[in-house]
């Protein structure tokens, strides 16, 4: 026996399900350029059939359909897809900090241009040539004893910046600290929502996208994996839990920098920015110090001409002597001022301990040669008589040498360079530096642009499964639209025939 209002039954379903439909389809247009949305669709299922009612099976061939439901509305995402943006994206971020790290270093160098330390230095052993032609010129003094301030307040602004850069990097690790902590709390919170949600039967789609869309941005920071389990997303760094559940483990810089050590952080913002502060930062640092320190403290070999007046002595060198002197500073002992009696020179440069700094150290010229350029010893006689040890003023010799120093092999710390050099001019020594600067920043762009350009693949590939195509939901819209109309106008065909069998039958005969 069959309902009467059986077909009604069924053209309310199909309209309810393609309502649910189109409702859908106007959701992922409205959501069509929102970050993180997942495309959404309703699941149709053939309603269960039914079959005529009869003590024994019913002789009606087949058996009666209901229409169609919706049993879900699912997003489109793809687990695997997911796990490789991931994986990228900790590589990108590592990759961008340490580029951007790089390109400023290579912002404060400036070279080649007229304004780096190269330029600075080649007019020190300008100044020093300029004042061997004329030993007593006042002029000379001046410029040389100028062009040797600039050239520790050139290292001097050198080391405040990358000071201040490391300074930066290291309070920028805090700060992605407490944005990973937000994210992570964020992601408790969408687990304790989701769970209570999906516990009563339904899908909580947008907040999953939420939920992904966190769960993104923390794998830029730092390298995680990601499980599901019963009570929402398990997130690790390594072997380190960061978040069970609704259960979140904040970290800190003290923590992200231990998880470095012990090799826990591989990936991510955090671990590009302790890289460039440990190894770019600092290494440039030291290797600024090391070129500071040879000039003024590097031992060299230098040849004493004969008929010099080394001091402490009195009797001139007969011939030749070859010896090795400390650097600038060294060699600026062995000569003699302009002032009488005859007063040896002191030390050129001096380094003050200064912790503030990164190096350690703050350079600046002789305070006595600041304020008075007779202090510059230019000279490598004397002349002793009955009145005493005199300077001779006209001579050269000292300036000469210190001219020459521009062309001379400084011993410096193999180490400053990755044990490469020992045995090089100053000019020599800073292009090493410069050109290996240039080699990793041009490396790290490299490694760089290759994994922005495979994460923009696999974000294209997650696009085409995720994404919203507005051409594809239009083509959905007029399908559902016409499907809905059809029902509507089956339940009005089935409402006219009622009309007729309520209204029309049993007439005959009034």
């Amino acid at each position: 026996m069959r309902s009467t209002f059986h077909s009604l039954e069924t053209a309310k379903r199909g309209i309810f399900t393609q309502q649910a439909a189109i409702n859908t389809v106007g959701h992922n247009i409205s959501n069509a350029n929102t970050e993180g949305y997942s495309r959404q669709r309703v699941n149709m299922v053939t309603a269960r059939p039914i079959e005529a009612y009869g003590m024994n099976r019913s002789n009606v061939p087949g058996q009666l359909g209901t229409g169609v439901e919706f049993t879900s509305i699912v997003r489109i995402r793809n687990a695997f897809l997911d796990q490789q943006y991931r994986e990228q994206s900790q590589g990108v971020g590592s990759l961008e900090i340490q580029t951007d790290t790089l390109s400023k270093l290579e912002g404060y160098v400036n070279e080649p241009s007229d304004f780096g330390i190269r330029a600075v230095v080649e007019k020190f052993w300008g100044a020093w040539s300029d004042l061997s032609k004329d030993p007593e010129n006042v002029t000379g003094r001046e410029i040389l004893q100028e062009t040797s301030k600039a050239l520790m307040d050139t290292f001097n602004e050198f080391n405040r910046q990358l000071t201040g850069l490391h300074a930066d990097l290291t309070s920028n690790i805090e700060v992605k600290a407490t944005e990973a902590n937000s994210l992570l709390s964020t992601i408790s919170s969408l687990n304790r929502e989701i769970g209570r949600i999906e516990s009563l039967g339904d899908d909580a789609n947008d907040l999953r996208d939420q939920r992904d869309l966190m769960t993104d941005k923390l794998s830029k920071i730092v390298n995680i994996t990601v499980s599901e389990t019963d009570q929402g997303y398990s997130i690790n760094m390594g072997t380190a839990n960061l978040l069970d559940g609704t259960t979140v483990t904040p970290v800190t810089s003290q923590s992200l920098e231990a998880a470095y050590a012990t090799g826990q952080l591989q990936g991510g913002e955090v671990h590009g920015m302790i890289v460039s502060r440990d190894k770019y930062v600092t290494e440039f640092a030291n290797q600024l110090h090391t070129l500071a320190n040879t000039i003024a403290n590097g031992e060299i070999q230098i040849t004493i001409p004969k008929g010099s007046v080394l001091p402490g002595t009195t009797v001139p060198l007969a011939t030749d002597q070859t010896i090795t002197v400390n650097g600038i500073n060294g060699l600026h002992q062995l000569g003699y001022t302009l002032e009488n009696p005859a007063t040896a020179g002191e030390a050129f440069f001096n380094f003050t301990a200064d912790p503030d700094s990164l190096t350690g150290w703050k350079y600046s010229l002789n305070a006595g040669i600041a304020a008075d350029a007779n202090k510059i010893a230019t000279s490598l006689r004397t002349i002793t008589d009955a009145s005493g040890t005199s300077v001779v003023k006209g001579n050269n010799g000292l300036a000469l040498l210190m001219s020459e120093l521009k062309n001379a092999k400084f011993a410096f710390d193999e180490t400053a360079t990755g044990g490469g050099i020992t045995q090089a001019t100053v000019n020599d020594f800073y292009g090493a530096v410069v050109g290996a600067l240039g080699v990793q920043s041009q490396e790290a762009k490299r490694l760089h642009n290759n994994s922005q350009v495979q994460l923009d693949q696999v974000q294209g590939n997650r696009l085409s499964v995720s994404g919203v195509s507005l051409d594809e939901e239009m083509s959905d819209l007029i399908k559902f639209q016409y499907a809905y109309s059809a029902s509507a106008r089956f339940m009005t065909t089935f409402d006219q025939m009622l009309e007729k069998l309520i209204n029309g039958t049993g007439m005959v005969g009034r």
